[in-house]
């Protein structure tokens, strides 16, 4: 979909809340995501190549919350 055809609302404020709302909206989606891959046995690198982002980016977002959800984490192999 191009950006024209994106409706903005008029009013500043209503489309700095609808951005706000939307980010607050992909980072749940994103950490669901991660959970559920990581629980289905998913390393971190496979989890940050279907995000585009390096492994360590999505370790450094993610891992403590995962370790609190009590997921089980992979090692890296020695």
């Amino acid at each position: 979909m191009p950006a024209s055809d994106i409706p903005v609302p008029q009013d500043p404020a209503d489309a700095l809340a609808a951005v706000v709302a939307l980010r607050r909206l992909a980072d749940h989606l994103e950490d669901a995501a991660v959970e559920q891959a990581m629980r289905a046995g998913w390393a971190w690198p496979q989890v940050a190549e279907a995000l585009g982002v390096t492994r360590q980016a999505v370790h450094g977002k993610h891992a403590k919350r995962l370790i609190a959800a009590g997921v089980k984490l992979r090692r890296r192999s020695p």
